[in-house]
């Protein structure tokens, strides 16, 4: 007996398996609606220690299911003696055999008794392959009985429950990957980021320079904090703040530090993002994000790379045309018309290609301000410099605006580039603090690329490269307006760069008069004027330096009216092909006798400074050999060798 509630404990512990394995299969099946639909019965919480109602009828209906698939079965438990197949055929020819069922694995039966009071004896053997059996029952007069190995109950299980359970979890992985699939297809989610209060923010302190976007930018804080200000005075509080620059010139920084500071929900989200295979998608996030806005409101809704959807409409349509892209910047033209200035919400973004935007998008009432976050000046390397050095451990000799003044022109990432560089090279020679020289390692690398330790150069190329450099520097002391060197290098750099003469300015300077162009012009082809001088000839090392030249006195002449005899007046039609840009298209617009008169005084510029350049060489030319073979011996020489050299 106790046998057999083992075996009905088993069977209920494997329907109610079988019961949870369906349910989990269907329910992941279905799980993919889970998250849209907060009402279904699957999302409801329920209590896991607790059976309910339906959970027990379930478990009573089992049990009577098995029960009366054990009953009809003819489970029972006999107690049978195992007996080697070879007594049992000694049996079955001595007739002691009664009854027999023959199975594929088992043979069980009964044996005759001489004693009649004696209970029968139950036997079980094990057959071997033997087609001539039945004959051998058959004729000991033996009634048996032949049987499948596994009975009806097992059949059904394997051959119906298992399958089925199979194609059920088949199909609801079917299912599943179907509906990620479509939707990561069709992609129709919403990419939207927002940033939550609890995370870590970033402030105006985090922010080093761009003083004047600063400013602007609080006064944007100030409308979100406290709209009631404006709206006293009658006015209103901006719609949109686009913020134009340079690449790296910290604008994603400067609205992460807007929503630090005003401490609101911030919406960011890439231009491209909103573009898709399927036309509308683009149009349905921009409804989505505008949508979320107005619920998380006050707060700020960031757009980085405006460019990627805002571009004017119309144009040349190419394969497959911009139906998503115009469909898309329609919709955020409607969404930002239809903006209540009243409920809080400020739209800000980024670009460095404005002239590519449409205008309807930079109208009044859209982007009401502009903001440009220009490349920082020598007070704002500084700062930036201070800002990025502070978790450095650098050593006592660090001079942080000798830095600044070696880096004119780089923005702000350009910096912090320059930073991380040098702590990444003072580990590499073994420094425990960063020295300055890994400072200047740093922005040779970055401005002159890195250096060609396997490029060497022969005796003969090494003293043409040192006369060249030497050239430049002699010039650039010697005339009025010229910046004093820095360093020279004959340590070859990047590409194609063999040497470098590197000068320093001495304050910041944003525009350039004739004197200074000029002087410029001498300095660019003093390399070339060394050469001729000490080896009697001239080398391809001058290219760039001639193409330099060449574009100075062209502007000279063409774009600022630097010529006496062509007058104050421009010449050429001359497009920027990028905002903050120096690449220009240009088409004439000057007849042939005026272009013979441009060359001719492009050529008398590129002549002067030629010939200012020789005289200078030539009244220094000891100082130059002194300097050609420090250059031989050093590679690399600094400031104070130079000055030394010259006095």
């Amino acid at each position: 007996m106790d046998t057999l509630n083992n075996l009905v404990q088993f069977f209920i512990k494997l329907l109610l398996t079988v019961y949870a394995a369906m349910k989990k299969v269907f329910m992941a099946g279905l799980g993919y609606l889970s998250k849209s639909d907060p009402d279904l019965e699957i999302n409801k919480p329920s209590d896991k220690t607790a059976l309910s109602g339906k959970q027990k009828n379930i478990i009573y209906i089992s049990l009577i299911i098995v029960l009366i698939m054990l009953w009809f079965n003819g489970v029972r438990e006999v107690q049978r003696d195992e007996i080697p197949y070879s007594q049992f055929l000694k049996y079955v020819k001595e007739a002691k055999v009664d009854k027999a069922i023959v199975t594929e694995r088992f043979i069980t039966g009964v044996l005759k008794s001489d004693d009649p009071k004696e209970l029968p004896r139950h036997f079980m053997t094990i057959p071997l392959p033997q087609t001539d059996l039945a004959k051998m029952l058959e004729e000991n007069k033996v009634e048996f009985v032949v049987r499948s190995s596994e009975s009806w109950l097992s059949n059904i299980f394997f051959n119906w429950v298992i399958p089925i359970l199979i194609f059920m979890f088949i199909g609801s992985w079917f299912m599943r990957r179907t509906a990620a699939g479509a939707q990561s297809f069709l992609n129709l989610g919403n990419k939207v980021r927002i940033h939550q209060d609890t995370q870590s923010k970033i402030t105006f302190a985090d922010v080093a320079g761009a003083d004047s976007a600063k400013q602007e930018l609080k006064e944007s804080i100030d409308f979100l904090k406290s709209p009631e200000k404006i709206q006293k005075l009658g006015g209103r509080m901006p719609k949109g703040v686009l913020l134009v620059g340079q690449p790296g010139t910290g604008k994603t920084l400067l609205a992460r530090a807007v929503s630090g500071e005003a401490q609101v929900p911030f919406f960011n989200i890439s231009g491209s993002e909103f573009i898709e295979l399927f036309v509308g998608v683009g149009a349905a996030r921009v409804r989505e994000l505008f949508e979320q806005a107005r619920n998380k409101a006050p707060c700020i809704i960031f757009v980085d790379e405006l460019d990627a959807i805002g571009r004017t409409r119309g144009g040349p349509v190419m394969m497959g045309g911009h139906d998503e892209r115009e469909q898309t910047l329609n919709q955020l033209l409607t969404e930002m018309d239809g903006f209540d200035t009243s409920v809080g919400v400020v739209v800000m973004a980024a670009t460095n290609r404005p002239e590519v935007l449409d205008k309807a998008l930079l109208r009044s009432g859209r982007f009401d301000r502009q903001i440009v976050v220009d490349k920082p000046d020598l007070q704002d390397r500084i700062e930036i410099l201070k800002l990025h050095t502070k978790k450095l451990t650098m050593a006592g000799n660090i001079d942080i605006s000798v830095i600044a003044k070696r880096t004119p022109g780089l923005v702000g990432a350009d910096l912090a580039n320059i930073a991380n560089e040098a702590a990444i090279i003072a580990t590499r020679v073994g420094h425990t603090k960063v020295e300055m020289e890994d400072f200047e390692a740093a922005i040779d690398r970055i401005l002159a690329g890195p250096e060609k330790k396997n490029r060497v150069l022969n005796p003969e190329e090494k003293r043409r490269v040192a006369y060249h450099e030497a050239g430049h520097a002699m010039v650039a002391e010697h005339v009025p307006t010229g910046q004093p060197v820095h360093k020279i290098s004959i340590i070859p750099r990047g590409v194609s760069a063999l040497g470098f003469t590197l000068q320093l300015p001495v304050e910041e300077k944003f525009l350039s008069t004739e004197d200074e162009l000029k002087d410029q012009i001498a300095i660019l082809l003093g390399g070339r004027i060394a050469e001729e001088i000490a080896l009697g000839s001239i080398s391809t090392g001058a290219q760039n330096d001639l193409e330099k030249a060449s574009d100075i006195a062209r502007n000279m002449v063409c774009s600022l009216g630097m010529s006496k005899k062509l007058g104050p007046l421009t010449y050429g039609k001359r497009q920027q092909l990028q905002f903050l840009e120096s690449e220009v298209s240009e088409y004439r617009n000057y007849s042939d006798v005026t272009a013979r008169v441009i060359d001719t005084e492009i050529m008398a510029l590129v002549e002067d400074g030629e010939n200012r350049a020789r005289k200078i060489i030539t009244e220094h030319r000891p100082v130059l050999e002194k300097l050609a073979q420090l250059l031989q011996e050093k590679e690399v020489i600094n400031r104070e060798e130079i000055v030394a050299l010259f006095e």
